[in-house]
């Protein structure tokens, strides 16, 4: 009887399976996968210490040059006098990073996304799923850098279900516990937002959350903009996790490509 011995990258696939042009791996896989095209966002200065300013987490959309993130992550103003920069960090593989300078593109306030571009050689994209087909129950992972750059820049990954699909605000039980923000956003139109039952950390806003299975982004975790619609009558933030449906970044991108 004869042996064969498959090439690494084929016994991949065989394992991997595929699923259309969708790669169907063991959460394992998936976030090895996922884990490169997560790059942490915030502004750059030469003779500061620390040099790189930790603001939040974006990973890697579009033709590998688009960097998605939340519009409050990025800084309200850069010192271009001290030559500060806005920037990315792409980790490597021993705790060190790489420094990219980013342009802002594009913003979406109403949903607090922004969309970052870099000069120079492009990183691995994330797919794009459909947040039209998350049900309650189901399990999502999402990576980012829960507390910064504190103990280095290394992506982590945390699991989260789907606890409920609720609107971003809701009417308040009297007029005392309505603000500006929430009075704006029911206006305007309250969307729906995923509320997780995972626990991230003001470091993870801007990170994916994607299928185990296939790496699939669909939506965007979002520690602060959310809390401040959703959870105004509240004295103290609750500590859930929410995220934001990926489509209005999908539309974003598809302006950019005009």
């Amino acid at each position: 009887m004869r042996t064969l011995l498959l090439a690494p990258a084929l016994v991949l696939v065989a394992r991997l399976g595929l699923a259309g042009d969708t790669l169907v791996a063991t959460p394992t896989e998936t976030i090895q996968r996922i884990k490169p095209s997560i790059v942490a966002v915030g502004t750059f200065q030469r003779p500061r210490s620390p040099a790189f300013n930790f603001s939040g987490t974006g990973f890697v959309v579009g033709d590998g040059s688009l960097i998605a993130t939340n519009a409050h992550v990025l800084p309200k103003a850069v010192d271009s006098d001290r030559r500060e920069i806005l920037a990315i960090a792409v980790p490597g593989t021993n705790s060190d990073a790489q420094v990219r300078e980013v342009k802002t593109v594009a913003i979406s306030k109403e949903f607090d996304i922004a969309v970052l571009k870099l000069e120079g050689p492009r990183l691995r994209p994330l797919a794009l799923g459909d947040s039209s087909l998350v049900r309650e129950g189901q399990g999502y992972l999402f990576t980012g850098f829960p507390i910064g750059a504190v103990l280095g820049l290394i992506p982590v990954t945390h699991k989260a279900m789907v606890s409920a699909v609720t609107p971003i605000a809701i009417p308040a039980a009297n007029s005392s516990q309505l603000d500006a923000k929430t009075v704006k956003r029911l206006a305007t139109g309250a969307y729906a937002i995923f509320q997780l039952d995972g626990t991230a950390y003001p470091g993870n806003s801007g990170s994916p959350l994607y299928q185990p299975e296939t790496g699939d982004v669909v939506a965007i975790i979002n520690m602060v903009f959310v809390k401040g619609s959703k959870e105004s009558a509240l004295s103290q933030p609750s500590g859930i996790t929410y995220a934001i449906p990926i489509e209005p970044l999908k539309d974003l991108l598809q302006q950019i490509a005009r």
